[in-house]
């Protein structure tokens, strides 16, 4: 590296400005191109790939970036611990069978997942390790899972894991928005069927409740705090045994205490609303952090095997929405358009799966519980299992 070259620290309070700046930044392009709207590409990975892209040309060059990360873990760990407090037993239960079954089929999509990957990285001479990033942490993960592993990965031995699993969840919710959609057509076509009459309006509604105003935003801001803290605890003993856990993983299982403890209360302390409105927010932020921190140069070596991989998820899992999900959730228009919606969480994000999902209901008429069980499986139980999922076969593989 040249002598000249200038080397850029930025401290927390600076980073947080400009990640900031970066989501504003994302809106304003995403406002000019709105292929990127109709993609489903997040706001923030966006911006954060704009200033991933400037850090790259300037690097060795012009200006190098050194950055304090300290408030982007801590962001971190607040997200994860607001999907801790979206694991309600109650809403499982009242959910019905259905819901049970759904989350089981996102289960053995996981389980597929990771077992072609690591069985493909296997077969190309990579460490098994790296197969689990293009499957269920970039894919049913999504970026925040990717980025947040990514560490983790990079600790034991992964180089730029992080940039890889980045690329594998921007590759996903791609070809989750293009293909979710046909998944769940061909079926209705494939088997000639047409929409029932609407007859079965959820029990359940995932809007606020008149309960959610009743918490003060004081109240769950300290609740998170209680929960991020507890966990980290929690973490300690399993650490000292000598298993390798995200720091999230603590808070995310206390969290997830704490909601269900309030719930056998009066379920008046905690708001789903208010802590997605705060995971949201640390969400935003910390992925433009963590995307400013990228090492786009470091991964051109794994572009063809991971490309392989991942086209083999895509095949996995058009195959267990046609042969699994279809046939356990019912063979009727409901079952597809809750096949459509697995594929778009299980290769993108819900919002894929939503997006897919409204494009059928539009051609075909209305699909209640369909959104009702997709909803609940994808936006509020799946990034609570694959975290657990994904911590235990790491442990096991490393």
């Amino acid at each position: 590296m040249p002598e000249d070259i200038l080397t850029l620290k930025l401290g927390p309070f600076e980073l947080l400005g400009l990640a900031a700046f970066g989501i504003v930044l994302g809106g304003w392009i995403k406002h000019r191109l709105p292929a990127l709207d109709r993609l489903n590409i997040p706001t923030s990975i966006v911006g954060g790939l704009v200033y991933a892209v400037l850090a790259l040309l300037l690097r060795d060059r012009v200006l190098n970036f050194d950055l304090d990360t300290t408030i982007r873990d801590v962001l971190m760990v607040a997200f994860f611990t607001t999907i801790g407090m979206n694991a309600s037993l109650r809403l499982l239960w009242i959910g019905g069978v259905q819901v049970v079954i759904f989350l089981g089929a996102a289960v053995v999509g996981l389980i597929l997942q990771i077992a072609w990957g690591v069985g493909a990285a296997t077969l190309f001479g990579l460490d098994p390790l790296i197969g689990i990033i293009p499957g269920a942490v970039a894919l049913t993960g999504g970026p925040a899972t990717a980025l947040a592993f990514g560490s983790v990965f990079e600790e034991l031995g992964v180089a730029s894991a992080t940039t890889l699993g980045v690329g594998a969840a921007m590759f996903g919710i791609v070809i989750g928005g293009l293909v979710g959609g046909y998944v769940g057509g061909h079926l209705i076509q494939r088997n000639k069927i047409e929409p029932a009459v609407v007859r079965d309006n959820p029990e359940v509604s995932l809007t606020p409740s008149a309960q959610d105003d009743e918490s003060s935003w004081f109240g769950n801001a300290l609740m998170l705090c209680l929960a991020m803290g507890l966990g980290v605890l929690l973490n300690r003993p399993f650490t000292e045994m000598g298993l390798t856990f995200p720091v999230y993983i603590g808070p995310m299982i206390c969290a997830a205490i704490l909601r269900n403890i309030d719930e056998v209360g009066d379920g008046k302390r905690i708001s789903v609303a208010k802590m997605d409105q705060m995971g949201v927010v640390a969400l935003e932020l910390f992925i433009v952090m963590a995307l400013l921190s990228l090492r786009l140069w470091e991964i051109a070596n794994l572009a063809l095997p991971v490309f392989i991989i991942l086209c083999g998820q895509i095949a996995i899992l058009v195959a267990v929405c046609w042969l699994l999900v279809f046939r356990l959730m019912g063979r009727d228009y409901q079952a597809a358009v809750m096949s459509t919606g697995y594929f778009g969480f299980m290769m993108g994000t819900t919002a894929n799966a939503m997006a897919c999902m409204n494009e059928l209901v539009r051609t075909h008429g209305p699909a209640p519980r369909a959104f009702f069980v997709v909803t609940i499986v994808g936006a509020l139980f799946i990034d609570f299992v694959n975290a657990l999922l994904i911590t235990l076969t790491i442990n096991l593989l490393r």
